[in-house]
């Protein structure tokens, strides 16, 4: 019996969600499965997965090979989730698109600036004005 860690998909139609699995190769991907090792959520931000990892190691010691999206996982969890009696890790890192919230600080000269602006374009805007006058008056 060929053995496979992967991914297992749950969730509903847009909103998936994971488990990770210890399962015979020719079983289906709804198909039954041998052990739950943890799962996956790629809705949420941050620490979005729990494995357990001692159980990974006994499964891949046995001879089961992890599909790539589960090795990737894998690894992510092995820099990132603390494990029994160990201190925790690194922190998570921010995610790629996320901005970090500006400080109160430097909101405020921001909306000086903007308050600057229309009464600088407002001069600009009578000078056409002013020069029309003066056509018609020549």
């Amino acid at each position: 019996m060929a053995v496979r860690i992967r991914l297992r998909r749950f969730g509903n139609r847009n909103r998936p969600f994971y488990r990770l699995v210890a399962t015979d190769q020719r079983n289906g991907t709804r198909g039954p499965y041998i052990e739950n090792l943890g799962w996956y959520n790629p809705a949420e931000a941050g620490m979005n997965f729990n494995l357990k990892l001692d159980r990974i190691d006994y499964w891949e010691g046995t001879g089961a090979q992890p599909s790539d999206s589960a090795k990737s996982l894998i690894k992510k969890a092995r820099k990132y989730q603390p494990r029994d009696g160990e201190p925790a890790p690194e922190p998570f890192p921010e995610e790629a698109g996320a901005e970090a919230p500006t400080p109160v600080a430097e909101k405020a000269p921001a909306a000086e600036k903007a308050a600057e602006a229309p009464a600088a374009e407002a001069p600009a805007a009578e000078a056409p004005a002013a020069k029309e006058a003066k056509d018609g008056d020549a």
